[in-house]
């Protein structure tokens, strides 16, 4: 099978999950919205101060970025769940659905309230007098005149607020929610442009064919069609059910299977592919186990502590630096067995051990710059520094390790860039910057000919790849077992070789090929390793 035909099945194979959670989080974002924004729209048009006060805050909410809104009710909701875990015994999940449904409400309300008041307040005043002349009382005027009257306004709030939450749900992906945006955000990470087309059209194709459904339903309320309000129900139930019912289908019963594990990975190649391994060596021993991809730092560690994921792999250096805080210079032996004892301690987290690999941070250039300017470590680095570009990945720029190497070295660049991972590598490559914030363990470092330059201050702590288990998973014998044959058994130029694999565009693997090679290295006989 060549890798286009592997990417198309590994798409079609998620294609039940991403779609179903798409459409219900879609459908219950939507619901809400409908369901609060038109009885406060009613309630406020007639009421000039509080009609102003309330759209206000709407527009507010929309100007707000839609990722980081969700990633604030994610925060918002850890704070409940400790509430409730204290005061009641129990704990929300603040992770996925939650924050999610919370944020595309918001989102959808303001276009719905503001169709309402001005297809409300767009009523002839003529005729609204004829309605008071005739009898009527001010709620029948409202039901029997003005809501009518108003409908194609409000039901163009409703269309517009549609495409917008089927756009906006895309981006939940970095919160812990399955959408069509795990295509697009896996797909750019890995320069999988199949992945990414499966995430773009369908999300378009969901939100024109939701308009033009609403629409449907809307001008055959106009003409008293009722085929035609009957298609639109039919095919709005049609979209719902046949979004959802495939996923649900294939949802293994939690009742035979137990729990499912939920494995956390972050946004980039490295932790999709051990995200695939974790989950495959838990399957073999018999359990269930889910990814939960894309999800930012702070948010992956949050959500291991509060049990929203059960594992998932972080590295030594930045537990060290951006959850304990320290700022001193330490040997590997030292960062792990502190982060270890931290973790138990101050949050209830099993550090199961280092996988055999580090992926530490580290300046990179093209080779033949770097020989041009005779620069070999970050020190030689930094009386070039005013007249260069560096690239970082969406991270770097605010960790503690960047504040650190630009105080000991004295960097001061001209200008910096951030990007996604893999166009970052585009990008020194093509000129487009100087120097880039690489990771030791990318094989796209000798693949694209680049210079790692050396630290010789010991700025940037230590990498390790560890496995790290939430305080439920911990205590959970079976699951710990499965997992500890890895630790220590996965060489740096393993994980490379692995990375490369899905990185580069000749011979391109799908994350879970490589995860497959991974494993069969690993099971391979002791003097392989």
């Amino acid at each position: 099978m060549g890798p286009d035909a592997a990417h198309v099945r590994e798409a079609l194979r998620n294609l039940p999950e991403y779609l179903g959670q798409h459409v219900l989080i879609t459908a219950v974002a939507l619901g809400l919205g409908i369901a609060i924004s038109l009885p406060v729209a009613v309630a406020v048009v007639r009421r000039a101060r509080l009609r102003w006060g309330v759209l206000a805050v709407a527009s507010i909410i929309q100007t707000i970025p839609s990722l980081a809104l969700l990633a604030v009710f994610y925060l918002v909701l850890l704070g409940v769940a400790w509430v409730t875990g204290r005061l009641f015994g129990f704990e929300i999940s603040a992770l996925g659905f939650l924050p999610t449904v919370i944020g595309l409400t918001l989102y959808s309300m303001l276009p719905i309230l503001r169709n309402t008041v001005t297809g409300i307040l767009g009523v002839d005043p003529a005729v609204r007098e004829a309605a008071v002349a005739a009898g009527m009382r001010p709620r029948q005027v409202l039901m029997r005149v003005e809501l009518p009257l108003a409908m194609p306004v409000i039901v163009a709030g409703i269309r517009t607020a549609t495409v917008w939450v089927v756009g906006i749900a895309t981006l939940s992906t970095p919160i812990g929610q399955t959408s069509l945006g795990n295509y697009i955000f896996t797909g750019l990470q890995t320069q999988n442009w199949i992945s990414v087309l499966f995430g773009v059209v369908l999300a378009a194709a969901l939100a024109i064919v939701l308009d033009q459904l609403i629409g449907l339903a809307e001008s055959g309320a106009a003409q008293r069609s009722r085929r035609r309000v009957l298609a639109a129900g039919v095919g709005l139930v049609a979209v719902l059910a046949g979004g959802i019912l495939p996923w649900r289908l294939t949802v293994p019963d939690a009742s035979a299977q137990g729990r499912a594990y939920r494995i956390g990975a972050k946004n980039f190649t490295e932790q999709f592919i051990l995200a695939s391994l974790l989950r495959d060596t838990i399957q073999t021993a018999g359990m269930d186990a889910t990814k939960m991809e894309g999800l930012g730092s702070v948010v992956a560690f949050e959500a291991l502590a509060n049990g929203d994921v059960d594992v998932y792999v972080d590295y030594s250096g930045t537990v060290w630096a951006n959850y304990m805080k320290r700022t001193r210079v330490a040997d590997a032996e030292t960062v792990l067995r502190e982060m270890t004892d931290w973790l138990a301690r101050e949050k209830g987290i099993l550090c199961l051990g280092p996988l055999g690999f580090e992926n530490a941070y580290a300046l990179a250039m093209r080779r033949e710059q770097a020989e041009q300017l005779s620069v070999r470590t970050i020190a030689d680095l930094a009386p070039h520094a005013p007249r260069m570009t560096i690239g970082g990945d969406y991270e770097f720029f605010g960790r503690p390790e960047w504040k650190h190497m630009r105080e000991a070295y004295g960097l001061r660049f001209a200008e910096r860039k951030q990007y996604q991972s893999t166009f970052m590598y585009e990008a020194v490559t093509t000129g487009e910057v100087d120097v880039i914030s690489a990771f030791s363990s990318d094989g796209r470092i000798a693949a694209y000919d680049l210079v790692v330059l050396d630290d010789p201050k010991n700025v940037i702590p230590p990498y390790d790849a560890v496995v790290l288990l939430s305080p439920r998973a911990a205590t959970d014998r079976r699951l710990v077992e499965s997992l500890r044959p890895l630790i220590g058994t996965v060489p740096v130029r393993w994980m490379r070789e692995a990375n490369l694999m899905v990185d580069r565009d000749e011979n391109k693997r799908t994350v879970d090929q490589a995860a497959a090679w991974l494993r069969e290295r690993l099971a391979g006989p002791p003097s392989a390793k």
